[in-house]
């Protein structure tokens, strides 16, 4: 291990006292999406006193999301934050550590590689529903960075795969309402109208030649058997390992087919997306191979390496990874637990996710030394 990198874990080992008041307070007050905002204050408050500049970001859209800095190098390094609960259960997936190991490793970095890096420590609400780094790279905030980390908690230590692209799609019919009955007047049934399209959609499925996750639900089908549905709606989970094969291939095929059903049944489709477009996941190689060379150094063992294609979940890291090479390996808190469960909350506070915190911080950290010595 060189020098710098066990100065910087050393720095660690001082500043484990901070990493686990900042999961312990995160943990303690859960705050949902947008709704952040004990977090988000206790972040500022302790990033302010460490020396950083602490700016709003789409304050309009996301009160809770912020940006702070500290260093003047030309590396720029970009450490991302997530902070948000899940109702009822809290933090079952561990962005209490999440912000805490972000938080930690960009206080280190500052501290000893000011001269050589800005380092940037992005607060983004909301990952578990609207997503906020969708808005947040959209609008510039990351551009200009030299690279950004992120580490998941999760059942085991892995590194490689991707993320599904996912599109949310709501698909409404609009037919014309009349009693069941009435001889005279009738009614256009909106019900048969979305019954033919997710008859027909399951064909068109068959068509898809790339990897894809096509769940739906009908949500609205009527609201009596007496009367003909006027209004019938369908929710669909639409997912690709490629961007740009859902946005070019699936969406369209599948817009134009609820037109065409549509037309058949003489009803109005309207096509909404209820949850912005989150990009699949592109870890960068190079920076990649950095921290997966440092997380063994520190004995961490049974590192999984998931191939390109392998992705069990989707994320707004990804949209962050189609601006700036981004790496979001996982770091094992507890075994056999499932993320979204009360088990990975209980895990999210205990010794031993504290412990492997710890060594993400200090493996995030080396690899920022790796890139200052050898690039990108």
């Amino acid at each position: 291990m060189s020098d710098i990198k066990e100065v910087l874990c050393s720095l660690a080992e001082k500043n484990k006292e901070t990493l686990n008041n900042i999961a312990d307070y995160i943990h303690a007050n859960p705050e949902l999406g947008c709704e952040e905002v004990k977090a988000s204050a206790y972040l500022r408050e302790l990033l302010k006193n460490e020396g950083f500049t602490v700016d709003d970001v789409l304050k309009d859209q996301f009160p809770t999301a912020f940006k702070a800095s500290y260093g003047n190098g030309d590396i720029h390094i970009g450490f991302l934050a997530e902070y948000d609960a899940l109702p009822e259960i809290g933090h079952g997936c561990g962005h209490n550590l999440i912000a805490a190991m972000s938080t930690t490793a960009a206080i280190i970095c500052g501290k000893l590689l000011k001269d050589k890096i800005t380092v940037h420590l992005f607060g983004c609400p909301a990952e578990e529903t609207i997503g906020s780094k969708v808005m947040m790279s959209e609008a510039g905030v990351f551009d200009g960075l030299t690279a950004a980390l992120i580490c998941h908690p999760g059942s085991d230590t892995t590194f490689g795969g991707t993320s599904y692209a996912t599109h949310p799609l709501q698909i409404t019919f609009k037919g014309k309402p009349a009693h069941v009955a009435d001889p005279d007047y009738h009614g256009i049934n909106a019900l048969d109208a979305l019954v033919d399209f997710y008859t027909e959609l399951k064909e068109l499925e068959k068509t898809f030649t790339e990897p894809y996750i096509l769940g739906k639900i009908i949500t609205e089908g009527g609201t009596a058997p007496n009367i003909i549905p006027d209004r019938a709606v369908m929710r669909a989970t639409i997912r690709s390992l490629n961007t740009t094969y859902l946005e070019e291939t699936m969406l369209p095929k599948i817009r134009d087919l609820a037109k065409r059903v549509s037309d058949d049944h003489g009803t109005k489709v309207d096509l909404y997306h209820y949850e912005p477009l989150f990009k699949n996941m592109i870890n960068h190689k190079k920076l990649e191979n950095y921290a997966k060379d440092n997380f063994s150094s520190l004995g961490i063992k049974d590192i999984k390496t998931f191939p390109d294609d392998y992705a069990d979940g989707s994320t707004d890291v990804g949209n962050v990874s189609h601006v700036v090479p981004t790496i979001q390996p996982e770091i094992k808190i507890g075994d056999n637990i499932a993320a979204h469960t009360p088990e990975f909350t209980a895990a999210a506070k205990g010794d031993y996710g504290r412990e492997m915190a710890l060594k993400a911080v200090k493996g995030m950290c080396m690899t920022v030394a790796d890139i200052v010595e050898m690039g990108l």
